[in-house]
């Protein structure tokens, strides 16, 4: 049987370990979520949204002791973690406060006579899969709208981050969320399959890798089962000829080395005409450098280790295979001898085709710059990628950036910013980086059933 593990990055001690639910134990807790729904269904939608509300100020009142423990289990820095349990607080109001607005009825104009409406209503139970980089942020994204829906969830989590899983399951209990709503399950990759093919499974959302992503949307397919999945990025962040550098090279390294480079919308290639190249990449890398390695739980922290060794390693083999091809090292590329997952700031250039950091994501604080001949050179590279995620254009001629930004593939765009995150703005991509949309009001519409229902003419 295997076993979630809570590891400190920072340390390498293991701190604590849970064991996977039995086959027993996953039946049960689907028996007890397809129980729930048609009660958590009928319930008022005034009840969802008094329950939802509470979760949000449950949020609020343990910020402190929820922001340590993702920085103990996935090292992200505390001012950080404490911006991911603000961010989370306001995504259950944003659903709370909105829903009567979204699940209102939609009224058709229609040719022929009488009337015709759709409305918003639930589908059943759902299963979630999520991860360890955002591990309170992407959990809300999904469940706060689905809640307020009236769909009940299966949560498996990822397996470094058990104690934080466990927390949100205690602050949604502590809610007054009825037994079977919602429930944590350390569950196994085979009692998720046959989760998703159980007919009382109405669908599934999935935040990961590429290849977990195509597990699930293989398995969902076969049974029919809608699916949504937000995957990897690579995202460009092109800096046009006229741009305000400064500007350009601070937001750079907040886009790369947030989070410790671990999100999919970190900005990963940055693309620079060659008019302002060396003056970019001069700021940048002084913008770099302040983002040191150090205790994740200080506040004065900017870098902290990587959410494990097993992440670390896999960006140690990314990078070396570039400096062993011929990429030049401006910053970093070193992991240090020492105890816990540190990677440094890392800045390369020269990254080529033929190596793995030019199509791969590097998720960490590795950053890739290249060099552009023209616009369209800077088009052509930003769209040279399987992923299709968020992206950025710097520029002082707005005009400008917004036709460079209507040509970069991407299911989202910032210009002059780097990509964020709130609850009214819709969040996904294209070709690898996956299928469906999170927040604002197309996150509560994705497992909804869109009813018709039409009446032709008067009745007597």
């Amino acid at each position: 049987m295997g076993v979630y593990t809570t590891v400190n990055p920072a340390t390498g001690e293991q701190l604590a370990e849970f064991p996977e639910i039995t086959n027993k134990e996953a039946r049960e807790a689907l028996d007890r979520a397809a129980e729930a729904y048609p009660q958590w269904r009928d319930r008022g939608l005034q009840e969802r949204v008094a329950l939802v509300k509470r979760i949000a100020a449950l949020h609020r009142e343990q910020r402190e002791e929820l922001a340590a423990l993702i920085t103990l289990e996935m090292g992200k820095p505390i001012v950080q973690a404490r911006g991911e349990v603000d961010l989370v607080a306001n995504i259950y109001d944003y659903y709370a406060d909105r829903a009567e607005q979204f699940l209102a009825d939609e009224v058709l104009d229609i040719s022929g006579p009488g009337t015709a409406i759709v409305k918003t209503e639930p589908v059943g139970v759902l299963v979630g899969i999520m991860p360890w980089n955002y591990p309170y942020y992407q959990v809300a994204r999904f469940a706060a709208p689905n809640l307020i829906l009236g769909n009940t969830i299966l949560l498996k989590h990822a397996r470094n981050c058990p104690q934080s899983a466990l927390a949100i399951e205690r602050v949604f209990r502590e809610a007054g969320l009825p037994d079977g709503v919602y429930a944590n399950v350390f569950a196994n990759a085979g009692q998720i399959a046959e989760m998703i093919a159980d007919p009382r499974v109405q669908g599934v959302s999935l935040t990961g890798s590429e290849r977990a992503g195509s597990a699930v949307g293989e398995v969902a397919g076969r049974h029919m089962k809608k699916y949504v999945l937000e995957l990897g990025g690579s995202d460009p962040f092109i800096v046009l000829d006229d741009a305000d550098l400064d500007a350009a090279a601070a937001a750079a390294a907040v886009g790369r080395f947030a989070n410790g480079g671990q999100a999919c919308t970190a900005s990963k290639r940055f693309i620079v005409l060659d008019a302002v190249y060396d003056a970019f990449l001069e700021k940048f890398i002084e913008q770099s450098r302040a983002y040191a390695t150090g205790d994740p739980s200080s506040d004065e922290t900017k870098l902290g280790p990587l959410s494990s060794t097993a992440a670390r390693h896999d960006l140690v083999e990314l990078v070396d295979d570039a400096i062993d091809r011929g990429a030049k090292v401006h910053l970093g590329g070193e992991a240090p001898d020492a105890p816990g997952a540190y990677y440094p700031a890392t800045v390369l250039s020269g990254v080529t085709k033929d190596m793995r950091a030019y199509a791969e994501e590097l998720f960490g604080p590795a950053a890739v710059v290249h060099r552009a001949a023209s616009e369209e050179e800077a088009v052509q590279i930003a769209n040279d990628s399987p992923f299709g995620l968020g992206g950025t254009v710097f520029s002082g001629d707005l005009e400008r950036a917004q036709r460079v930004a209507d040509r970069i593939e991407t299911g989202m765009v910032w210009i002059n910013s780097t990509s964020k995150t709130a609850p009214d703005l819709p969040f996904g991509g294209v070709k690898a980086s996956g299928v469906g949309r999170e927040l604002a009001h197309y996150g509560i519409n994705e497992f909804a059933n869109k009813k018709l229902v039409r009446v032709p003419e008067a009745t007597k």
